[in-house]
């Protein structure tokens, strides 16, 4: 399995993560329901597959505590990031998961997570999609701060974009960023580079646009780009939509992750073979890159 360090934590993660709110179950932003085996069979499947970086959040409904109840005991094999400002509720299962930016409402997060997860630490605490108005009047850098020297979490980081993601970069104070980006969605495209030049790691969501609609979950709305910039065409034998699209994610010079869920195992093998062919030929992204634009689709 193909390793990058991220960022300025030093740490050795596989350039193929696994995103735990595919078990988050029904009822969080339209999820779908899993069961117990189900979250037990890919999670020890991440696992044995190499991967090292494993994705959730407080208000991923059931993804903590299935991550607590079925690696803990493997919590030497995989490092974890984790969100918090999420309100604290039930497990976090409700249809509406409202954030609330306070100092006790981080602490009351962390120490929640933790006891989900069934471990003393996340190497990762990342702010869940704040304002910048938000982290400044809850001081929330702060707070991460706090948490850190209490040896709750290892690195500090955020879940942002646009507008906010600009002066969240300048700050200097996050050690790692976590973005949406693909092909299919270049909007952040730049913004990476400027990330990576701070010296924070960069972490991608949204890198195989969900997969291609019919095979996987993706928005076909989303996926009409492909269609219009002839991306086919570019394929190699028997590659699939979701497997270039995975591989050109990669062939950004500065992602560093890209943690892709599921909850099939299939899907998670595909993933994992594309993930080890590596990014596309250089003559094939730019390639991919100039028929996107000419599409439509290009950077902010």
């Amino acid at each position: 399995m193909q390793r990058a360090t991220l960022g300025r934590t030093g740490l050795e993660v596989t350039r193929l993560g696994f995103g735990a709110m595919e078990i988050r179950g029904p009822r969080i932003w339209n999820g779908r329901p899993v069961t117990d085996h189900e979250a037990d069979r890919i999670l020890n499947a991440v696992l044995d597959s190499g991967i090292n970086f494993i994705d959730t959040a407080f208000d991923y409904g059931l993804s903590e505590a299935y991550i607590g109840q079925y690696i803990s005991h493997r919590r030497s094999e995989f490092y974890i990031a984790t969100k918090c400002g999420c309100t604290l509720v039930d497990r976090g299962d409700h249809d509406d998961t409202p954030h609330t930016w306070t100092r006790e409402n981080l602490l009351r997060n962390i120490d929640e997570s933790l006891k989900r997860m069934k471990t003393d630490y996340v190497d990762i605490l990342q702010l869940h999609n704040p304002s910048v108005e938000d982290v400044q009047s809850g001081s929330l850098v702060e707070v991460l701060q706090e948490i850190q020297r209490a040896g709750k979490t290892r690195w500090i980081g955020i879940s942002t974009t646009f507008p906010h993601l600009t002066e969240f970069a300048h700050w200097g104070v996050f050690d790692t960023f976590q973005i949406p980006y693909s092909g299919l969605e270049r909007a952040h495209e730049n913004a990476l580079d400027l990330v990576a030049d701070s010296g924070a790691g960069v972490i991608v969501r949204g890198g195989v646009g969900r997969g291609e609609p019919g095979v996987g979950l993706g928005d076909e709305q989303r996926w009409k780009i492909w269609e219009a910039a002839r991306l086919d065409d570019l394929l190699e034998p028997e590659e699939s939509r979701t497997a270039f699209v995975l591989r050109m994610t990669l062939s950004h010079g500065s992602v560093d992750t890209i943690i892709a869920g599921t909850k099939a195992p299939e899907h998670l093998a595909e993933n994992l073979v594309a993930a080890e062919r590596g990014p596309l030929a250089e003559d094939t992204y730019q390639e991919a890159l100039r028929r996107l634009a000419e599409a439509g689709e290009k950077p902010l």
